[in-house]
């Protein structure tokens, strides 16, 4: 994990972060100053960040807003202040509404990033200076410290290419909170076909199987979807799952909800997310289950190993479809 330290000091009114990286620190400032790749990082997992403008110079501007899974946004603003190319810049960080106007009633904070090269790579310090010890307090009750270190806990899969990161590691789950999961695997094929893979109920049925011996009798999608799943001919181990569709954004995310069919058991919300860099998409998938119980439950399950056998027929149908 990149970050190593986020500290608070009430009295010189500063939040601090510090990220090491194994990248070199030209590769870390591309991080922060191309748009299409801090957006990928710039939101805790379950608010990915869009750039609708982006001007890294004194002077300049940076628009951008945070989406939900269930499709809330939090807008943000940047006005770039200093840039000493491939070593600093400073901004005044600013909560915005739809009109990209400043938000009564929140805090601006000027934000200093600094880049430098280590022994093992490169290392980012992040300071945020506060106008008061009432801002900084509001700014940490909103999250920022957790909500800080689980989005720059998103960094490797940017610094690094993206088959570097994920080619052959398989199916991963991370354990995020009591409440959030992310699987992740690498799928050897473009974007758009793996969005299609998991729209149509044709391909759907090719892999979205589980283990050796089960099929997919029953496969419904659109604003709501019913799977149902059958092993071999034994009709009493049916069992399925259905749900809504809560945010759809072609052809990179998809949000859901997803519930056993005949159950009264919880719910999960289940955000997809696909990202693709030279052929490849990597596809990451956000649970949030209601409890740490129900997660450790569904997890014990052998979740991981029946979606590992899915993704790795998922690959080939992709590959098929090319």
């Amino acid at each position: 994990m990149p970050v190593t330290d986020i500290t608070t000091d009430p009295e010189s009114l500063t939040m601090t972060l510090v990220v090491d990286a194994s990248a070199s620190v030209d590769r870390l400032w591309k991080a922060f100053t191309a748009p299409a790749q801090l957006s990928r990082f710039w939101g805790p997992p379950g608010w990915p960040s869009t750039f609708t403008a982006f001007d890294l110079r004194p002077g300049g501007r940076a628009d951008y807003y945070m989406t939900s899974p269930r499709g809330e946004r939090s807008g943000g603003a940047w006005e770039v202040l200093n840039v000493d190319e491939g070593r600093s810049f400073e901004v005044l960080d600013s909560f915005v509404g739809d009109d990209g106007e400043k938000l009564e009633g929140f805090p601006s904070m000027r934000m200093v990033f600094t880049f430098e090269t280590t022994d093992a790579g490169s290392r980012l310090t992040n300071t945020t200076y506060f106008t008061s010890a009432e801002a900084l307090e509001q700014v940490v009750a909103m999250g920022a410290v957790e909500g800080s270190r689980m989005a720059m806990n998103q960094l490797d899969a940017v610094l690094q290419d993206l088959r570097d990161y994920a080619q052959g590691k398989g199916t991963r789950t991370e354990i995020l909170s009591d409440r959030h999961v992310r699987i992740t695997r690498l799928i050897d094929g473009p974007r758009d076909l793996v969005w299609r893979a998991h729209h149509d109920p044709d391909l759907l049925k090719t892999w979205l199987l589980g283990p050796d011996g089960w099929q997919l009798i029953e496969c419904q999608v659109g604003d709501t979807y019913r799977y149902v799943w059958q092993q071999g001919d034994d009709e009493a181990s049916r069992f399925g799952f259905e749900g809504e569709t809560v945010l759809s954004e072609p052809t990179w995310r998809a949000v859901t909800t997803e519930a056993m069919i005949g159950t009264d058991g919880p719910s999960t919300l289940n955000d997809l997310q696909l990202y693709e860099e030279d052929g490849a998409t990597l596809l990451t998938l956000l649970i949030e289950y209601p409890d740490a119980e129900t997660r450790d439950t569904i997890l014990a399950t052998g979740m991981t190993d029946g979606m590992e056998a899915s993704y790795a027929r998922l690959e080939q149908t992709v590959l098929a479809a090319g």
